[in-house]
């Protein structure tokens, strides 16, 4: 009887995982990599000492909390301000900072130090969407996000520094600044006081500075270097057009932005923003309207605000940040093509043009696919929420069904905004979270990519015969 030596066997288990590794997709690397690393911040809340100032978390808010700092969500079930200590915070920011950049990005720089070149599948990873930029390669990109980030938290970081000494000292401003640098950055709205930003209302400075580390972690790195690139290539006096992926990021961001900050401040003028000064009333407005694209920090309580303003927030939830940058959402490429087509129809033009280019018609009907099962998605949370919660009669305002509308929309696109449902969750309604979260984070096309067979080709090539539906 032939017995298999143990080298042989361990060498078989070896063959076997490398074969396995090499016919996984690169979405399915992306998703896998984001619930590793959620498993592994799980067990880390299970087993590390000294993260709890009483008791460890449970199991289920365990997960909870690693999904929503490596999703940069800032959905919490406990009060990260008064459950966590010192070094539990600074274990939620690793994830914060893991999850926000993206392991693959980390993944990249490590193969690039080891003086490695990337191989193209892990290039696909890293570079994303990077082909809408012709003139930025891969591994660049790699190294400009990780530059860009640290140099912006560092920067951001300093200046909350000093906005913070004359109320908490020179040692006691350090971890609030770089904990809240890091969050806002990673727009992950994670705070280290129990009512996030509420307490600083009149700080306008320092409203200010978070803002601008959100806007900026929202971009999208794409478009970030090639900004970059353009005011290198300026400065040479060299002809260099920006691509029309960041002229539509950047004309949608300040349209939501300036949009945003005249609807908000209006409808909140004599609600929660009465009483400020006439600064503090629009800083704390244009705050409103950059914090729900996906950031999450707050300055008033949205439990408290008006209904229109809570539908507005939702809408803007759903649009997000850019592509290729730390926030969740649709997306504002998305958003704006969306518009476009619609326009576009209205005018009985065949194709969809902006800036003198025509937007391909596959990426037409890929944002149309995005939209439409995201918007499945976040109806499907809602209605899961109707099922587990609304039995129970939880409540954070008058309205159970805005109040978990508003709360399925924020975990789907990484938010973390809550009108105060969050912590009453039921067990299945904290399960439901945690996966809206997570195929937020990961992107409900890449997402649904991961989870798709490998399609069979039919021999001989063929497609059925047309035949229309009446519709509208």
């Amino acid at each position: 009887m032939n017995r298999t030596s143990p080298a042989a066997l361990l060498s078989r288990v070896q063959h076997s995982l490398w074969s396995w590794w090499r016919s996984l997709t690169p979405p399915q690397l992306f998703v896998g990599s984001f619930l590793t690393l959620i498993l592994l911040g799980t067990v880390g809340f299970m087993v590390l000492p000294g993260l709890y100032a009483d008791q460890p978390l449970t199991w289920v808010d365990a997960l909870f909390t690693a999904t929503s700092a490596v999703c940069v969500t800032g959905l919490i079930v406990v009060d990260t301000a008064e459950y966590f200590t010192t070094w539990g915070q600074a274990y939620i920011l690793l994830l914060i900072q893991l999850g926000g950049l993206g392991i693959i990005t980390f993944t990249s720089a490590i193969i690039a130090v080891l003086g490695q070149r990337l191989s193209l599948r892990h290039e696909r990873l890293a570079g994303g969407e990077a082909e809408v930029v012709g003139e930025i390669d891969y591994q660049a990109l790699t190294w400009a996000i990780i530059r860009f980030t640290f140099v912006a938290e560092l920067v951001g970081g300093v200046l909350l520094y000093v906005f913070w000494v004359p109320r908490f000292g020179w040692e006691g401003a350090v971890w609030h600044s770089v904990f809240h640098t890091v969050s806002a950055f990673c727009n992950a709205g994670f705070s280290t006081f129990t009512t996030s930003l509420a307490g600083f209302q009149s700080n306008l400075p320092l409203l200010t500075v978070v803002m601008g580390l959100i806007v900026l972690g929202g971009l999208g790195f794409l478009t970030l270097e090639e900004l970059n690139l353009w005011r290198r290539k300026r400065t040479l006096e060299d002809r260099f057009r920006l691509s029309v992926h960041s002229q539509i990021v950047l004309g949608t961001t300040a349209l939501l932005i300036v949009g945003g900050w005249v609807a908000f401040t209006s409808f909140e003028w004599h609600n929660t923003l009465a009483g400020m000064s006439l600064g503090e009333r629009l800083v704390n407005g244009l705050f409103a309207s950059i914090t729900p694209r996906t950031a999450g920090f707050n300055t008033i309580d949205y439990a408290q605000v008006e209904t229109e303003t809570n539908f507005l927030t939702v809408v803007f939830m759903m649009i997000g940040g850019s592509p290729g940058s730390t926030a969740g959402g649709i997306k504002t490429t998305t958003f704006a093509l969306l518009g476009l087509l619609a326009w576009s129809r209205l005018q009985g033009k065949p194709t969809t043009s902006v800036s003198g280019r025509t937007i391909p018609e596959a990426t037409i009907q890929k944002s149309m696919s995005l939209f439409i099962v995201a918007f499945g998605i976040v109806t499907a949370g809602i209605f899961l929420y109707s099922v587990t919660e609304f039995a129970d009669g939880v409540a954070a305002a008058a309205s159970p069904f805005l109040t978990y509308m508003f709360e399925a929309v924020s975990a789907f696109n990484t938010v973390g905004l809550s009108m105060g449902a969050t912590g009453e969750l039921t067990t299945p309604g904290r399960l439901c979270t945690v996966v809206l979260m997570f195929i937020g984070r990961v992107g409900t096309l890449t997402f649904v990519a991961a989870m798709a067979r490998e399609p069979t080709r039919i021999k001989g090539g063929f497609r059925y015969a047309y035949e229309d539906v009446s519709i509208g």
